[in-house]
């Protein structure tokens, strides 16, 4: 009877050991292994990505890297447009930047990403009336996939951008999604103890915005996920207004993305 209480002990800590492999280990973000950019896209980063020309050359180097992990990784295809390597580039870069201090982070809930020529309605149609959709993070039969305006994308890069950066946002909600819930707070990427001080945080910036008290998009007023998408396309587009008039949500944000762009 001993023995096979010992086997039973061990079979089941086995079970235990491949169960923790096949969910435990999938419930985190996968890790991306860095490649060699061919040299007409690092042309490209240096000819449209600001946030890139503005690293040291280290930094470059690691930035390409990501860069060309994310290209081999995710399919990148259009709707009503032919794909170049701009639109590439640009797609990678939205999705490299919210990540970068974390090198090792792989987007594991996206597949593809489906650039349309310009604004899209619900119904994912391109063309005729009601088309205000700019980006989407794909959900049930839809899941792993991003679609976003190509219009949209490019206008993020520009220099006339502003604040706004339609890839980084959406972007920022896969983040947000990848502990299973797009709820504003991105646990993969904030510490349990941050948790608190930031939904308090976030709860009172809101109430600033409806109050008409706030620089911030009032888009970020309409849920917790859409101010953090908002506050992180003000974070990486406009790093020294934002900690200049939000030095708290700026130094929350830091924490979140482990990054400090004011200071490049």
């Amino acid at each position: 009877m001993t023995s096979f209480i010992i086997i039973a002990v061990v079979v089941l800590l086995l079970l235990g050991l491949v169960a923790y492999w096949l969910f435990g280990k999938r419930s985190k973000p996968q890790l991306m292994v860095n490649q060699q950019l061919e040299e007409k896209y690092k042309a490209l980063l240096t000819q449209h990505i600001a946030y890139y020309q503005k690293l040291n050359a280290t930094d470059q180097t690691k930035f390409e890297g990501m860069i060309a992990s994310f290209l081999q990784n995710i399919r990148i295809e259009g709707v009503g447009l032919e794909v170049d390597d701009t639109d590439r580039v640009l797609v990678a870069s939205s999705a490299i930047i919210p990540i970068f201090g974390y090198e090792e982070w792989r987007y594991q809930n996206l597949t593809n990403v489906i650039l349309y020529p310009d604004t899209f309605n619900n119904d994912f149609q391109f063309e005729g009336e009601s088309r205000n959709i700019q980006g989407m993070v794909g959900s049930g039969y839809m899941n792993g996939q991003m679609l976003l305006s190509r219009a949209a994308l490019l206008k993020g890069f520009s220099s006339q951008s502003g604040k706004q950066n339609t890839g980084i946002h959406e972007f920022v909600h896969l983040l947000d999604k990848s502990d299973g819930a797009t709820d504003g707070l991105p646990e993969n990427m904030l510490a349990h103890e941050y948790a608190s001080p930031w939904l308090k945080m976030m709860h009172h910036e809101m109430q600033r915005i409806e109050k008409g008290h706030s620089d911030i998009d009032p888009y970020a007023a309409t849920s917790e996920a859409e101010f953090l998408a908002v506050a992180a396309e003000y974070f990486f587009e406009k790093p020294g207004q934002l900690q200049q008039k939000h030095p708290e949500l700026y130094q929350q944000l830091s924490r979140v993305f482990a990054q400090n762009p004011a200071a490049k």
